[in-house]
């Protein structure tokens, strides 16, 4: 399973970054600014070991709602920041798994679990770090149909075989999960040129996914639509990276995709939030373009109807499904809204949030 790839990859993560200011881009710096986050995640966050935070190197925060109970797998763990957290919002009845394929990065996630698990007040530790590769997940002891939850936070960029990832990530998911993550994406296809330097690719630029891609990549597996949640713009700070990327931008993204029944009911259907999630009372943002209020109700098309029907948050809404039956043109929504380019320029200060001057 290990390429060449994989062993540039390693190399960058595991022997030539000490912290997140080693990058290049001003990626990492988004994770923590760019997207209001509730309180239960910010306070999560907090309690994480300092030592496990300085090693963080994502480019957002993958943090969905309701996740007590649940089992989360985290692709690409890295220090372990986001599986610490985790480890917290799922509580003593759910698990996190955290999978890499760095032995340093590993080693040194392993080290906190007795740490959080006193920080905490858990009986029994939550969280199981596991080498190996998000390619082959069943090969690393990850079963299929067994997950609530998959994340992972601007690692599938660091990843050649993008479908395999996702495809993966569809199977060991339950019924109805769904795979939450951050990642950096580009405004064109990268050439093949750029794919070919390591610092390129160690910084993401060399491997992002052009954004449409990641459309029918999920389709062509079975997962829903993407929901774009959240997007800012990724600005390049090290002049000699930009002038390799020329005139292709990069923005990070934050998406959802749902592991739909293989058959489900298209539909259109009214649904009505019942205010039951505890931190969302009065509203729930379910993306960038849905947004749901408490008793107030809302039509939506077959896919989203399906979505919530399968979801864990089914018993969060009153869903109250329509006669008429969708066409496939129906179904298939127009996919500008899912751009993270336009949803960054909507949100414009996000830009000026995540840049650095120098290096």
């Amino acid at each position: 399973m290990r390429t060449a790839v994989n062993v540039a990859v390693q190399k960058y993560y595991g022997k030539r970054l000490e912290s997140s200011g080693d990058l290049q881009t001003g990626a990492a710096s988004c994770g923590s600014s760019c997207r209001p986050a509730p309180r239960s995640v910010t306070e999560a966050l907090s309690e994480v070991h300092p030592e496990v935070t300085k090693r963080f190197f994502g480019c957002g925060l993958p943090f969905p709602a309701k996740l007590e109970g649940c089992r989360v797998l985290d692709l690409g763990s890295g220090s372990g920041r986001d599986c610490y957290a985790f480890s917290k919002l799922v509580g003593p009845n759910g698990h996190v798994t955290g999978i890499d394929m760095t032995q340093e990065l590993i080693t040194a996630a392993r080290q906190y679990v007795q740490y959080h698990q006193d920080k905490f007040g858990y009986k029994e530790p939550n969280v199981t770090f596991v080498q190996g590769y998000m390619e082959n997940l069943n090969e690393a002891g990850i079963q299929s149909d067994s997950m609530d939850v998959v994340i992972s936070n601007c690692v599938i960029c660091l990843c050649a075989d993008k479908r395999a990832v996702l495809q993966q990530a569809y199977n060991v998911l339950k019924e109805g999960g769904e795979l939450y993550f951050s990642d950096m994406f580009a405004s064109k296809i990268i050439p093949d040129h750029m794919k070919q330097d390591a610092v390129l690719w160690g910084e993401g630029m060399g491997g992002s996914l052009f954004w449409p891609d990641l459309i029918s990549l999920a389709h062509s597996m079975g997962f829903s639509s993407p929901h774009l949640i959240s997007a800012s713009h990724i600005v390049v700070y090290n002049s000699e990276l930009k002038a390799k990327a020329g005139d292709i931008s990069y923005a990070s993204g934050t998406y959802r995709l749902f592991k739909l029944p293989r058959s489900p009911a298209m539909s259109n259907a009214t649904v009505t939030y019942k205010g039951t999630l505890a931190e969302f009372p009065d509203q729930l943002d379910f993306d960038s373009s849905h947004c749901f209020k408490k008793d107030v109700a809302v039509q939506v098309n077959g896919e989203m109807a399906a979505v919530l029907q399968s979801s864990r948050f089914s018993s969060d809404f009153k869903i109250q499904m329509l006669d008429k039956q969708e066409s496939k043109s129906e179904t298939t929504p127009e996919y500008c809204h899912l751009n993270p380019f336009l949803l960054a320029d909507k949100l414009g200060s996000s830009v000026k949030q995540c840049s650095k001057t120098s290096k």
